[in-house]
């Protein structure tokens, strides 16, 4: 029989004097879905929620559901907050009511006051580089499990995460939630298409591999470094000479290319088309839990950037990677891995949230979130690590690069 947890106490909960000025940022949603409450009998506001949100990424003694609607009910987090005493079904049932884009709005706004890193080498590029993927999360909520279970046939249900993170700045700048299923308007190539913007170099794998969403992009004034299959099929127009610093960056071929239609391609590139060869290790997919498509020893990357060389196109994929270090620290160290909510407008909430604990914590520190340092602020913002006990840590990370 499992051990029954303790209820949290008051003394559990330290270091609210820091979240003031969390509520202080967020208190402009109080507001937000209250159109309908012309009694004035909502006892749970946004802002409210969103806070206990915070101090549940952020508190280690918080880790469910339970618990936070436990921590709203401490005269010390009520005061701090604001809020009022909530039921479990005012936190799970109330985000129906609450629209996640005033709180995207707020994450767009720290996100615009992080300094401009240099790109060092990639400074040629002229455009932000923007890896884009999507990440599957399950809710936490005892009532969401019966929705995980795999149907007649085989559906999954669930939400996706879909992310565009500039790669240069170790965050996203924006991330999509829809249903778990990536058909139609939810597939991971219409949701791209839809939230494009102009100067970006968009890095992406093989799901993306659409000659529709390439000319999107490039009639967006953006770019694309996207990997293919390896059966594609195209013809080569032109061999473009190699560098000694292509085949350093394993580069065997580059060329200018003219694709031809595929049965589910009804259209071609309407611009030029570049696919730059990289040699790789080779992996054969076995079953369903194989770790990675397969690979026939060879990267396949086409791009609309014909100015670039071979070897930094190489390396602008190799970027691609670095999304997926977020989604590991953004599951694992913010507690996303699950969600509280089993509504898609809770899901965003919580997503968006996320960020902006990532946000502030590289406004903070001025490094990229890691394990560690997430750790080390929990410390100090639970009381248990000192100012200088978090200084002294800053100053140990490695500078932006």
């Amino acid at each position: 029989m499992a051990k029954k947890r303790s209820k949290i106490r008051s003394e559990d909960i330290r270091g609210l004097k820091y979240f003031k000025s969390l509520r202080n940022l967020i208190e402009r949603l109080h507001s937000v879905g209250t159109a309908r409450d012309k009694a004035g009998n909502r006892e749970l506001h946004m802002d409210q929620y969103c806070a206990l949100i915070l101090l549940w990424f952020f508190s280690p003694i918080v880790t469910s559901l339970r618990g936070l609607q436990q921590a709203g009910e401490l005269d010390k987090v009520r005061k701090s907050f604001g809020v009022g005493r909530a039921s479990l079904g005012s936190l799970s049932e109330g985000v129906a009511v609450f629209d996640p884009e005033p709180l995207k709005a707020i994450a767009q706004e720290l996100f615009d006051q992080l300094p401009d890193i240099s790109a060092g080498r990639f400074d040629v590029v002229g455009q932000r580089l923007t890896a884009v993927d999507g990440s599957v999360v399950k809710t936490l909520a005892r009532v969401a499990r019966l929705a995980w279970l795999r149907r007649a046939k085989g559906a999954l249900h669930g939400y996706r995460l879909h992310t565009q993170f500039e790669v240069l700045r170790g965050v996203p700048n924006r991330i999509d939630v829809t249903p778990i299923k990536p058909k139609g308007d939810d597939s991971e190539r219409a949701v791209l298409a839809r939230t494009l913007e102009p100067d970006r170099l968009y890095v992406t794998d093989r799901g993306y591999e659409q000659f529709s969403l390439w000319n999107t992009i490039v009639r967006k004034e953006s770019s694309y470094c996207c990997r293919i299959r390896d059966n594609a099929v195209y013809d080569v127009a032109q061999n473009l000479e190699l560098t000694d610093a292509d085949r350093v960056a394993g580069v065997v071929k580059d060329e200018v290319v003219i694709f031809n239609r595929g049965p589910s391609q009804q259209i071609k590139p309407d611009h030029p088309t570049r696919v730059v060869t990289v040699a790789a290790t080779a992996h054969r997919k076995c079953g369903t839990h194989s770790s990675g498509p397969a690979c026939d020893g060879f990267l396949r990357l086409a791009t609309n950037r014909l100015d670039l060389p071979a070897e930094l196109i190489s390396q602008i994929y190799r970027l691609r990677w670095l999304i997926e270090t977020f989604f590991r620290m953004f599951k694992q160290l913010l507690g996303c891995r699950h969600l509280l909510s089993t509504k898609q407008n809770g899901v965003e909430i919580q997503v968006y949230c996320g960020i902006i604990a990532c946000l502030l914590i590289m406004l903070y520190t001025g490094r990229q979130p890691s394990k560690r340092t997430f750790e080390m602020v929990c410390f100090y913002l639970s009381g248990w690590a000192s100012q200088e006990e978090l200084e002294r840590h800053i100053e140990k990370l490695p500078q932006p690069a």
